[in-house]
């Protein structure tokens, strides 16, 4: 059965855990969502995971609608939710509405996720009263990178702690239907978590949260470059890719690869005519 807003909604009211993770293309959304998972977000983590980049911040809209696209087409049960990358709902309320949209209506996705608190409600009810779902992201905003410092744990004093938990009420009074809490104390996304009707989705924010996202090259250790503390390694992929790759070059350059199996056949009286 299709997931939707309602399945996250009446998750968190039954107590069930939700289960989230990211993907950027056909190939790796369509076996995510032959597992079963409630959700799959189209991060603009794809800028670091896929691209390259440094961080989230040279993402563009194009990039995101490219990817989303991609996703949507190999996702049947998931709800697919679009990642607004910097700079695409900053701008004006006109904006955020209108690539919000382009999501829904460009790429298939059934929801757009923003990140920030207080200062990002008046869009995200913007974005909602043009009838599209909107997941909230508060702790480490990655597209917050520069002031923050780098990517570091927040809400570990008094004053940033009661400011996250009034940013999260006050996104759940814009009307998102869910909020992903990244990187802040367990304890504290406890508290969170208690004090709003709507479900959280953690990632580095302990197991009290209503649900779990993760980058998935996270957690099959497929990418390197980065290893956060949060990313449990649920399958060495990285490893047996590698050893994928390795084989196929040592076969190929010792000419054991391709073998008579993969090759295709002409009859010989055919070409003996050619000559």
């Amino acid at each position: 059965m299709k997931n939707s807003i309602l399945t996250f909604i009446s998750a968190k009211k039954s107590g069930k855990k939700l289960t989230m993770l990211t993907a950027y293309d056909y190939s790796m959304a369509k076996l995510i969502d032959e597992c079963g998972v409630n959700g799959i977000l189209v991060g603009d983590s794809l800028g670091m995971v896929c691209l390259g980049y440094k961080d989230t911040l040279s993402v563009t809209m194009d990039d995101m609608i490219h990817h989303t696209k991609a996703v949507a087409r190999g996702t049947t049960n998931a709800l697919v939710i679009g990642d607004m990358p910097f700079m695409s709902y900053q701008t004006s309320l006109y904006d955020a509405v209108k690539n919000a949209g382009r999501f829904v209506q460009e790429a298939g996705a059934q929801a757009v996720k923003l990140e920030g608190g207080a200062i990002v409600c008046p869009q995200i009810q913007a974005i909602v009263d043009a009838q599209i779902p909107v997941m909230g992201h508060i702790g480490l905003t990655p597209q917050s990178v520069n002031m923050f410092g780098g990517f570091k744990v927040q809400g570990k004093d008094m004053i940033h702690a009661k400011k996250l938990i009034e940013d999260a009420k006050k996104i759940e009074a814009a009307g998102a239907f869910a909020i992903v809490l990244e990187c802040i104390p367990s304890k504290l996304a406890d508290i969170i978590s208690k004090e709003i009707s709507i479900p959280t989705i953690g990632i580095g924010a302990g197991g009290g949260c209503d649900g779990q996202i993760l980058v998935y090259q996270d957690m099959l250790n497929m990418f390197s470059d980065l290893k956060p503390k949060f990313a449990k390694n649920f399958a060495n992929v990285g490893d047996l890719m590698r050893d994928g790759f390795k084989s196929y070059v040592k076969e190929v350059t010792e000419g054991t690869f391709p073998s008579i199996e993969h090759c295709f056949k002409i009859d010989d009286e055919i070409l003996n005519k050619l000559y």
